[in-house]
């Protein structure tokens, strides 16, 4: 037997630690896949690594179609005439977090017989590398291979649920920056039932200090939204959620430390979009091509007073649109003697991602933030989320 059913078995028989070379194996054996090779995107989701035993430059001429594969989120197929193999690089993507590529090498003569099991192969294995990678520490390391993480980014990365998520009617994905040394911005989000609850938090303060404030909040809002009476899905009220974080945050800081938070709620259905801007970070409609900014009625950050209740704001979302969230790490950028990135390039910046799914058109924002900087360091956390909704097809 040959296909998805078995590959699971063999991946679920697997140590966490040892999926790649299952994954190989079974290829070999089941698929005639001469070599296959599985790359792991980096916290900048600008690189590749390969997570094998293999060194860079060994696989160095799969780099960049790999690379086109992980970008597009389609299959690169590369033949050349007169020779028998083939490659084939498929992106490794589950429920819309894009981890990485697998490149396989087989006879040419099989790729139209093999290629629709490989795609499914591949889908299959990106479900399970995200159950091993709280189970091991082998796929942390390939991820990092460009840079070290600090102790703050290294919790705000495992605190983070998934950069990314797709279903029908809904895309979403955001990125933190600078993705090695990032302190207190953060964003989390959860799906239950027809509702995408979405976080933004724009962290206070610097290090350890600005990722343990960030911590408390995500964790507070969590116990919040877990905690309805079973059969509500909606995942717990927004006021809910801001009203616990904002007590949780007062009673260990006594003020002296606040949070500024977007939280948001959307039905994935019918559009209807729900929001509590707490000190938020700034949010951005894109709607027939213009760009503008949604104006919330603004209340205070949480936990900067003890017992301060929020109310929520709601609004209906039209097919096609799309939100753009954004610390003031982006938004309020600046270099000396010049107008700030949000005053002077986020617009335009944002205009030219209409045809970029979110994980892209995230990309090409911070590509657009990072050329402001010109090369400088930033100086503030950087915060980018994007999503996208449409009416779901009727089945």
């Amino acid at each position: 037997m040959s296909g998805v059913g078995s590959i699971e078995k063999a991946l679920r028989a697997a140590p966490p630690d040892r999926l790649v070379e299952t994954l190989d194996v079974y290829l070999s054996a089941s698929h005639g896949v001469k070599t296959s090779t599985v790359w792991l995107a980096d916290y900048r989701t600008t690189t590749l690594s390969p997570a094998g035993v293999e060194a860079l430059d060994a696989v160095a001429d799969q780099l960049a179609p790999a690379q086109r594969a992980f970008a597009s989120q389609a299959p690169v197929l590369e033949t050349r005439e007169g020779q028998a193999l083939a490659r084939l690089h498929l992106p490794v993507t589950a429920w819309g977090e894009r981890v990485g590529v697998l490149s396989v090498a087989l006879d040419a003569d099989r790729l139209t017989s093999e290629r629709p099991r490989l795609e499914e192969i591949a889908e299959c294995f990106a479900v399970a590398l995200g159950a091993a990678y709280r189970r091991t520490d082998r796929y942390h390391m390939a991820r990092r291979r460009t840079g070290r993480l600090t102790m703050a980014a290294e919790m705000q990365w495992d605190l983070l649920p998934a950069r990314g998520y797709a279903q029908p009617g809904v895309r979403f994905a955001g990125q933190l920056e600078p993705a090695y040394a990032v302190c207190g911005d953060h964003f989390d989000w959860s799906v239950n039932g027809d509702w995408l609850t979405v976080t933004a938090l724009n962290g206070m303060g610097n290090g350890l200090d600005a990722a343990m404030l960030t911590s408390l909040a995500v964790n507070a809002m969590r116990n919040a939204r877990r905690s309805v009476p079973a059969g509500q899905s909606q995942g717990g009220d927004l006021v809910d959620q801001a009203e616990l974080a904002a007590d949780a945050i007062f009673s260990q800081y006594g003020g002296a430390k606040h949070l500024s938070t977007l939280l948001l709620a959307l039905n994935t259905v019918t559009g209807q979009l729900r929001m509590i801007d707490a000190g938020s970070p700034r949010m951005l409609l894109v709607r027939g091509g213009q760009v503008r900014d949604m104006e919330l009625d603004p209340q205070l950050p949480l936990g900067m007073f003890g017992d301060t209740r929020y109310v929520e704001e709601s609004t209906q979302l039209e097919p096609g649109d799309r939100l753009f969230v954004v610390s003031d790490g982006v938004h309020n950028a600046a270099r000396p003697n010049e107008a700030t990135y949000g005053e002077r390039e986020l617009s335009r910046a944002i205009r030219s991602t209409r045809l970029q799914p979110p994980a892209e058109a995230i990309s090409s924002v911070m590509r657009s933030l990072r050329d402001y900087h010109a090369g400088d360091e930033p100086l503030d956390d950087a915060l980018i989320i994007c999503l996208d909704w449409s009416p779901r097809a009727d089945p």
